[in-house]
């Protein structure tokens, strides 16, 4: 017994291995295509079987019914190997010439001739035990080829054959109401195989499906990140990396024209902390945590405007905001700063903070001149990447973002609405996730 058990761990502990391995997907569609020979072999030997002792006596009908269960037997084999063929068939990744279902065709009709041959000679009686008999036989073959050819064709194919073995069956003498009970269970047993096998088949391409649709997923997931950063990075370091390059192009003229070394060390001291501020927004925004606070967004564009020689003024009607749209307009005023330091040269700028209690939203205009001719951002116009994720922001907090730009008076005004009542975090949406496009 000890020799024994070790023998069956030697054999089985390497296979368990190999199966757990897999991962669940593969599990499913194995064990799938498993259930499928076994319920094929399991009505084949269950129902074929049970034709030798219900066969009258006589060497000649019992030799009959051994033939017939051994041709049973052969084609089970056949039909097995077919099976994995015709599962990769349906499921689009491997050809099955109809070629190769001419052997098991042929064992079909000489096991429903032969069957019909026993009936003819008084061996075998009663309806159920024929169907029965014809229906494990048929039971491989059906599986196989309702697999491989297409539902309306199966059905008809399934129904000439019931036909032709019925009426076979009645001209061999079979009284009519064994011949309706013998068609009965052929008919439901080969529906039942046809059904089986091609609802197994479907069941494993929607488990390939889900699992490429998880594929998909998980790299619209990686795309997705990819975009929350670049577009953050972008909000970030564009009007920080203006900024720098605005105050060391200022250091650089004081230090030509003469100007007192600490004007100069003076903006250089500016733009090292702006740099430093820069490097803690950027892991910020690596953690994917950075919040935009507006009133800090606000003097920051005050501040970095008025040193571009931007006349920056902003006004509020001091209406309390929930911290989501605070930050969320936070990033409309660091975009829209960076847009006037980078495409216009705007000799004033004004920024109105307020709501509209009639439509419980939060509002914010920002308005400049010195716009570039052919430089604009409207609905029907272009739109630039900055503004492009600004208006996903907003979408993701169920707000609005309008440019609109008037080439006579050569300004520019970006309008954002807000609703009030929104619960989204930083622009993200619902459940911290980033707006995709």
């Amino acid at each position: 017994m000890r020799r024994a058990s070790t023998v069956i761990r030697w054999w089985v502990n390497p296979r368990y291995r190999r199966w757990q391995e897999r991962s669940s997907t593969e599990q499913v569609e194995a064990s799938t295509r498993w259930m499928l020979i076994a319920y094929a072999w399991a009505m084949l030997v269950g129902f074929v079987v049970q034709l030798l002792p219900n066969t009258g006596p006589g060497r000649l009908p019992f030799s009959i019914a051994c033939a017939v269960l051994a041709m049973g037997l052969v084609q089970c084999l056949l039909c097995t190997g077919l099976l994995h063929q015709a599962l990769d068939s349906y499921l689009g990744t491997r050809a099955l010439p109809w070629a190769r279902f001419g052997v098991p065709t042929g064992l079909l009709g000489a096991i429903t001739a032969l069957t019909v041959v026993l009936v003819a000679l008084d061996a075998v009686e009663g309806g159920v035990t024929i169907g029965l008999a014809l229906y494990g036989a048929l039971a491989p073959f059906a599986v196989t080829f309702g697999i491989t050819l297409p539902r309306r064709t199966a059905a008809l194919a399934l129904c000439g054959y019931v036909l032709v073995t019925a009426g076979s069956l009645a001209v061999a003498g079979l009284p009519w109401t064994n011949v309706l009970a013998a068609a009965a269970v052929l008919a439901v047993g080969g529906l039942i195989s046809v059904f089986t096998g091609r609802s197994s088949a479907w069941y494993i391409a929607v488990i390939r499906e889900l699992e490429e649709a998880r594929g998909v997923q998980a790299r619209l997931a990686v795309a997705e990140e990819r975009l929350r950063f670049s577009r953050d990075l972008h909000d970030v370091m564009g009007r920080n990396l203006s900024a720098i390059a605005l105050k060391s192009e200022l250091a650089v003229q004081l230090v030509r024209r003469g100007a007192p070394a600490d004007a100069s060390v003076e903006q250089m001291s500016e733009v090292q902390g702006i740099a430093r501020d820069s490097q803690s927004e950027v892991r910020a925004v690596v953690r994917g945590y950075r919040d935009a606070d507006l009133s800090t967004e606000l003097a920051g564009a005050r501040g970095i405007l008025r040193a571009a020689g931007v006349d920056c003024r902003a006004e509020s009607d001091d209406a309390p905001l929930p911290g989501p749209v605070q930050a969320a307009l936070g990033w409309v005023v660091r975009e829209g700063a960076t847009n006037v330091l980078r495409h216009a040269d705007a000799t004033w700028c004004t920024v109105w903070v307020g709501s509209d209690t009639a439509e419980d939203k939060a509002l914010l205009v920002m308005e400049n001149d010195g716009v570039h001719a052919g430089v604009r951002d409207t609905e029907g116009g272009r739109t630039g990447s900055g503004l492009a994720g600004l208006r996903e922001r907003l979408a993701g907090v169920g707000g609005t973002l309008r440019s609109a730009g008037d080439s006579k008076k050569g300004t520019f005004r970006l309008t954002a609405e807000v609703p009030i009542g929104s619960r989204a975090d930083d622009g993200r949406g619902a459940g911290g996730k980033e707006p995709t496009e």
